[in-house]
């Protein structure tokens, strides 16, 4: 580590700060890959090990993303095959109507691809291994941040070795839902717990996953297939918070007829499942996405509802605008303008996201017989006409408000 040879410490000082190694803080390291700054990453996880988001989770990448990831030489570097979405069927149980959405009919061969979070960290373990003079602090965890002259934010880390302060003219904040970056900034937060719980699984089945990404609601949730690169596919399946002790005691035959109960056939036979994982559902909106000398990205920024698999998305087109603007104007990469500018090119992406996850959310989970013959409505009308299937489209594949370079 750092200053760990002198008896008094040094105090390091870095053009950006990066605090958490997670998704969205990993692509930014490499994003600024061969930019004239010196980029450090505060990582909570030792060196040899990845941080615990990227587990047995899938992630559906929107084909902006995948556009993105491709440039930065992240997909290059994927051991194990992704899965293409080719097509989205979208229904709900007790409605009729249906959306089908087939990306040949707009020109594309997918609109984006599945890969297990797992696979997904390795690839960027392996390209942020490659970038050149980034400084990685870990394992080492933000501690607080500390006074400092004009022109810097000073910080504190707890690491292995005994605190550590560090200078940067730019922290950024990918430390997740819960984090302390925007706690010490004192940027306060919106909460909404859907009382939901998220259960996350492989399931194979006797027909294997075809390039098909099936989303079916029902009263207590939504249950998702993603066609995963090895033809299994990737469940995700909603219950009440209040059952889910429930559900996570199924064994695994019980736990397959849940699923293919609230499912149905369209998919065949649900046959074997592998290891559950369960994450509480809650949307947790910062109030401001800048400080002075700080900004938020990520789940830091915005925690939405995972329905439509918009989340990293987001996240990632946050990493990549801050990006795109730190590479036209490297001089300060903490200045005030810039920043302002980064909150103002993230405000449409970020406002039509969150309606579109939270609506599809709220709508889709509300029992009301009332709200049938709308919801059935609105299936039919969005399987039927142009303007709303571009829309959907649009937000499937990423391309929403003030899009970075790199996604197109």
């Amino acid at each position: 580590m750092h200053g760990a040879a002198y008896h008094v410490p040094m105090i390091r000082t870095h053009d950006v700060v990066i605090v958490g190694g997670g998704l969205v803080g990993a692509s930014l390291a490499i994003a600024l890959d061969g930019l004239a700054l010196d980029v450090a990453l505060v990582e909570a996880t030792p060196a040899g090990e990845l941080p615990a988001v990227f587990d047995q989770r899938n992630l559906s990448l929107a084909q902006a993303s995948v556009n993105a990831l491709q440039a930065l030489g992240v997909l290059s570097s994927l051991q194990a095959p992704a899965g293409p979405i080719r097509r989205i069927h979208v229904s709900r149980a007790g409605d009729f109507g249906r959306v089908q959405l087939d990306a040949a009919d707009y020109g594309r061969e997918a609109f984006g691809q599945v890969v297990v979070a797992r696979d997904f960290g390795q690839a960027l373990e392996a390209r942020l291994s490659r970038v050149q003079g980034l400084v990685r602090y870990r394992p080492a965890r933000f501690a607080g941040l500390e006074e400092a002259g004009d022109g810097v934010r000073g910080l504190r880390l707890e690491t292995g070795e005994g605190p550590l302060s560090l200078r940067t003219r730019l922290l950024v904040a990918a430390d997740g839902t819960g984090s302390a970056v925007r706690a010490a900034l004192g940027i306060g937060v919106r909460r909404h717990d859907y009382g939901q719980t998220l259960f996350v699984a492989r399931v194979r089945g006797e027909r294997p996953a075809d390039g098909t990404a099936w989303e079916r609601f029902t009263d207590s949730g939504p249950t998702a297939l993603l066609p995963r690169g090895d033809r299994a596919f990737g469940v995700v399946h909603g219950v009440p918070s209040a059952q889910a002790a429930e559900v996570a005691a199924l064994d695994e035959a019980g736990w397959l007829a849940r699923i293919q109960s609230a499912f149905g056939w369209r998919a065949g036979r649900f046959l074997a499942a592998g290891e559950r994982s369960a994450y509480p559902i809650a949307q947790v909106l910062a109030a401001s996405l800048v400080a002075p000398r700080a900004v938020l990205l990520g789940n830091a920024a915005q925690t939405i509802h995972p329905v439509g698999a918009q989340g990293f998305n987001l996240g990632l087109r946050d990493a990549l605008t801050l990006a795109e603007l730190l590479r036209a104007a490297p001089a300060d990469p903490g200045a005030e303008a810039l920043l302002a500018r980064h909150a103002e090119r993230r405000r449409e992406d970020r406002e039509r996201t969150l309606a579109f996850s939270d609506g599809l959310a709220r709508l889709t989970s509300n029992p009301s017989p009332l709200l049938r013959p709308l919801r059935s409505l609105g299936l039919l009308a969005a399987d039927r006409a142009a303007w709303l299937q571009a829309w959907l489209v649009g937000g499937a594949m990423g391309f929403r408000g003030d899009v970075p370079e790199l996604c197109r």
